[in-house]
């Protein structure tokens, strides 16, 4: 709202070139909000506004814009200023802007780049694409053990303004291994002629470079730290990263398992960024599979044509076997999925899995057989009664079990758990509902 009310203001004095006034009037705004902003003028006017900004300023307003928009702003930039920008961006954001671009594009960034950015950006690009390693930064703050509390204060001071944050500063050995990690509260509350190891307790937490960023998220949100130490395969500290990063992964794996459990592939870019060919892709290879899928229902009601034929009063019960099949699959499938994935449930415990959900299959298929029962024997007698019964029954212990296994199958294959959606749930129930339904109908009506 606050944008619509400014822009004509902001888009005038970018037409009469009145760059002084226009930077007075964005020092106080900070940089997600400047970043809205730049979207939301005329596109003529975002480099012309992207360039007004102070440099310290642009690069993070820079670094809240999503990848799309920062590429067709970087498309805008002289050579120059794209150096200047990529130069001042944190290595982290760099890593992650050059890690979605297209390759001729990246390579191109790489070519403006010093040497020593080129090195570290390379380095950071060799790592696997989810794992943590591409997620961190190399700028933090590390001490000596045997170095006095003064001493580390000092090197704190001398380095800390490139850090990219010194709430924790971590503690390594002569060969740069990680030892510890103590909070900046207890340097400056110390005595200065202390040495470091007196107020090290031994005790930290850590992830590998090769970890999956999600991994991290969950340990930085069960012990509640604000940046995570990152060391290599020998222990040695190499980087860190930090809670604004791993918000927004947790952020784009919440969306990425949204768009899977309703059966779209995921979406790496805003809804209104993306065209309508791309929201068509990414629906129409499920919706296919699924029609595929769904074509085997009518398999088997051809299959039992005779026995649908000979009791008409069967089809009056379809819909709530089908209904009822799909959404029982569905909630064990949901809650199975989201415990996998916050790490509640570990993939060795699917045996106390299977033992829970039969159980409450079984007593969910009581409750609704009872209720289905009595509407079968009303409208057909207490033999289809007994038929509705048996089908529910049944149905809800196989169709409980199925969506709890899919995400477990999944996540043993390496796969994300999330595939094993709703839609892909709810069209196998179908299948299995009526396969049962029909079964036990012809075997007590015919």
């Amino acid at each position: 709202m606050l944008n619509n009310l400014v822009r004509p203001t902001i888009e005038e004095m970018i037409a009469q070139r009145r760059w002084t006034d226009l930077r007075e009037s964005l020092e106080d705004w900070a940089a997600p909000e400047l970043a809205d902003l730049l979207m939301d003028v005329e596109k003529t006017d975002r480099v012309l506004l992207f360039r007004a900004l102070p440099r310290p300023l642009s690069t993070e307003v820079f670094s809240y814009l999503e990848f799309q928009q920062q590429d067709e702003l970087l498309l805008e930039l002289t050579d120059g200023e794209t150096r200047s920008l990529l130069a001042n961006l944190a290595p982290d954001d760099r890593t992650d802007l050059l890690g979605e671009l297209p390759s001729q594009v990246v390579q191109r960034l790489l070519n403006l780049l010093s040497p020593a950015d080129l090195r570290e950006a390379r380095r950071l690009l060799g790592y696997p694409e989810e794992s943590v390693g591409r997620l961190m930064t190399p700028d933090y703050v590390a001490v000596r053990s045997e170095w006095t509390i003064q001493q580390a204060l000092d090197h704190i001071r001398m380095h800390g303004r490139r850090s990219e944050t010194i709430n924790r500063i971590y503690v390594t050995d002569s060969a740069g291994r990680l030892i510890d990690d103590v909070d900046l509260q207890s340097f400056i509350l110390s005595d200065p002629r202390e040495t470091v190891d007196s107020i090290m307790d031994n005790a930290f937490v850590s992830v590998s470079v090769f970890d999956d960023r999600e991994d991290a998220v969950r340990a930085i949100r069960r012990y509640d730290l604000v940046a995570l130490p990152v060391v290599d395969s020998d222990g040695v500290l190499v980087g860190i990263v930090t809670v604004d990063d791993l918000l927004d992964v947790a952020e784009e794996e919440a969306t990425e398992d949204f768009h899977r459990v309703g059966s779209v592939e995921p979406l790496r870019m805003g809804y209104w960024e993306a065209t309508m060919w791309t929201l068509y892709r990414t629906r129409i290879g499920w919706l296919a599979g699924l029609v595929l899928v769904n074509l085997v229902s009518g398999g088997v009601l051809h299959m039992y044509e005779e026995t649908l034929q000979s009791v008409i009063a069967l089809a009056f019960f379809m819909p709530l076997i089908i209904a009822t099949g799909g959404n029982a699959g569905t909630q064990s499938a949901t809650i199975i999925i989201r415990a996998i994935s916050t790490g509640d449930v570990d993939l060795g415990e699917w045996r106390r899995a299977v033992l829970r959900e039969l159980g409450i299959g079984l007593f969910l298929g009581l409750t609704l057989g009872v209720l289905g029962m009595g509407l079968g024997m009303f409208r057909g007698g207490w033999e289809l009664g007994l038929v509705v019964f048996l089908t529910l029954v049944s149905m809800l212990l196989v169709t409980n079990l199925l969506g709890m296994s899919l995400p477990f199958i999944f996540a043993r294959f390496g796969i994300d758990p999330a595939v094993a959606s709703g839609p892909l749930v709810t069209s196998v129930a179908d299948i299995i509902g009526l396969l049962i339904y029909f079964s036990i109908a012809t075997w007590l009506l015919m």
